[in-house]
C-alpha cells in the first residue's frame, strides 16, 4: 500500500540542475504533507523541503533560494527543482508522505545525486 517511488538523480556537474520525482501509485499524494529528505555519507537525514495539501512550503535554510518543491495532484507526483548545485548537496534523497485520512507514513526508497568528482 502506498508504493512511492523517487527518480531523477545523477550526476551533475557544480551549479547545475536536476529534477526529482516522486510518484505515489494511488491517490495519497492530495491528501499529505510531503517530505524531501536527504542522507549524505557519513552525515545526518535532513528534511531539505515540504509541501502541505494546501500548498504551504517549508524549507532548509540552505536550500530555500536554490531548491523548489512543488506538485501535481492528477499525476499524483511532488517534485523537486534543484538548481544551482554546491557541494554539499550530493546525498541519497527520499521522499516521505505522512497521510492523515487513512493514517500512514510512506517512504520511498530514494534516489542517488552523487558527487560530482
Amino acid at each position: 500500500q502506498g508504493r512511492l517511488v523517487e527518480s531523477g538523480g545523477g550526476l551533475v556537474q557544480p551549479g547545475g540542475s536536476l529534477n526529482l520525482t516522486c510518484t505515489q501509485s494511488g491517490s495519497l499524494i492530495r491528501a499529505a504533507t510531503t517530505f524531501w529528505y536527504r542522507q549524505a555519507p557519513g552525515k545526518q537525514r535532513e528534511m531539505v523541503e515540504s509541501i502541505t495539501t494546501s500548498s504551504i512550503i517549508d524549507y532548509a535554510g540552505a536550500v530555500q533560494v536554490r531548491f523548489t518543491v512543488s506538485r501535481n495532484n492528477d499525476k499524483n507526483t511532488v517534485y523537486l527543482q534543484m538548481n544551482d548545485l554546491k557541494p554539499e548537496d550530493p546525498a541519497v534523497y527520499f521522499c516521505h508522505l505522512t497521510v492523515y485520512w487513512p493514517s500512514g507514513h510512506y517512504w520511498g526508497q530514494g534516489t542517488q545525486v552523487p558527487a560530482s568528482s
